[in-house]
């Protein structure tokens, strides 16, 4: 799809003053064969760029926006936040009621702190394990994406995964050497590195369910075995749910598969749009933060009065309407409809859903880890992307990526998008 005469325009003015034309790599969608759009407004379910165009979005923000674009209950919320000013520099009472909100409903958080992002978070979250054990060593899992964090970039997924770089210029050598990366879903490889290194292992971090790589869930026991291999070595459990929590399951994916970690690096939904990130977990841990503790990290807008107040209203809609059983029939229904079309036109698909987020591959399932994922027709993919742009459907610009499903998503759209889907796979079938 080519895009329209005015996001052209603004892509190329873009271009000289901000490297790529966009603030974000996976906005410039580069891997699927085209031009950003940009957006002028949306509302419930969809959006509008400035030439006009429509799409059904199923991005979403890349996440936050669960009750879809321009909530009521939420611009009320903020509409009121606003007239009391944009920030202070001091405490104020919406602080704590998010903070209490989310306590109270993570099962594994008994102390949060608020910051900038989800990068923020989970570099925070890390720096704190390591101060709490006294030891260097993380071990994450390939696929998985913590932000840009120096510690995190090796083999991540999201915008790493989709322009195929390797590791990052600007990252030492020393540092990279302190973050073991391992298969996801692979118990025998967890065991080895504790095994070999546990004595200098601080965490073993994981998204819960891998959304920064198209979705991968994980295997059953899987979350429980990376419990009990910290347990037995002295590390703590980090579980980033900047993507998963609010998102799997109220209390996000802990609540949903019964693991409490000992950390939790929060974001995207808690912010309902606006820039935020937390890190909670065990009071004794957390009491290491400062200024109760010696472990430093601060941020001059962190808990801002406008992103706190548009949270917790979305959370409280969220432990009112609990509308978690819809999105995820939603989503399944979706993720069906896709991979039965694909199958329909002779290419091979697999894909699930985990309560409002979803993810397709077009490649023989089942996809358990990122090399599996890795396997994946990017030519069909970018085809078909264009396909469905051009259909007025916005999915994310990479295979690598999960969607996402809002409470203003109807049947309708489902059934609309569906429609689209169809004729976008035939097309790149036949190379269209």
């Amino acid at each position: 799809m080519n895009p329209g005469k005015r996001s052209h325009g603004l892509y190329r003015q873009a271009r000289e003053v901000t490297p790529g034309g966009v603030n974000s790599p996976v906005r410039a969608f580069g891997a699927v064969g085209g031009e950003p759009f940009f957006t002028e407004r949306a509302d419930g379910c969809r959006l509008r760029d400035v030439d006009g165009r429509e799409y059904i979005d199923y991005v979403l923000s890349w996440g936050p926006l669960i009750l879809g674009h321009g909530n009521p209950q939420v611009m009320e919320a903020v509409a009121a936040a606003l007239e009391r000013g944009t920030h202070f520099g001091t405490p104020t009472p919406v602080e704590v009621e998010l903070a209490e909100k989310i306590v109270a409903l993570v099962p594994s958080v008994e102390m949060v702190r608020f910051v900038n992002s989800g990068t923020e978070a989970t570099m925070s979250a890390i720096r704190l394990a390591r101060a709490y054990t006294g030891r260097d060593l993380i071990v994450k899992f390939e696929g998985c994406y913590h932000g840009h964090g120096d510690s995190f970039l090796a083999s991540a997924g999201s915008g790493i995964a989709t322009l195929g770089i390797p590791s990052t210029p600007g990252v030492p050598e020393p540092v990279t050497r302190l973050t073991l990366t391992l298969p996801f879903n692979d118990r025998d490889a967890v065991d080895e590195a504790v095994k070999r290194h546990g004595d200098a292992l601080a965490a073993i971090i994981v998204e819960p369910v891998v959304g920064n790589a198209g979705l991968i869930a994980p295997d059953d026991g899987f979350l429980a075995y990376l419990r009990e291999a910290t347990e037995r070595c002295g590390a703590l459990l980090i579980f980033d749910e900047v993507m998963t929590g609010f998102r799997v399951a109220l209390g996000g994916a802990q609540a949903r598969y019964g693991v409490a970690p000992d950390l939790t690096a929060l974001g995207k939904v808690i912010g309902a749009g606006f820039p935020v990130g937390a890190y909670g977990g065990r009071r004794d841990v957390m009491s290491r933060i400062a200024p109760e503790g010696d472990v430093y990290q601060a941020g001059t807008l962190s808990g801002n009065p406008v992103a706190m107040a548009a949270g917790l209203a979305q959370l409280e809609i969220l432990e009112r309407d609990d509308p978690y059983s819809i999105l995820e029939e939603r989503a399944g229904r979706l993720v069906e409809g896709i991979v039965e079309a694909a199958r329909r036109n002779d290419i091979p698909a697999t894909g699930r859903a985990v309560g409002s987020m979803f993810g397709v591959y077009f490649v023989e399932g089942p996809v358990r880890d990122f090399q599996d994922a890795l396997g994946v027709d990017r030519d069909l993919f970018g085809r078909y992307y264009r396909e469905c742009l051009e259909g007025g459907v916005f999915f994310a610009p990479s295979p690598f990526e999960a969607g996402f499903i809002s409470t203003a998503h109807g049947d309708a759209d489902i059934d609309a998008t569906l429609e689209t889907v169809d004729r976008a796979l035939a097309r790149a079938a036949r190379h269209e």
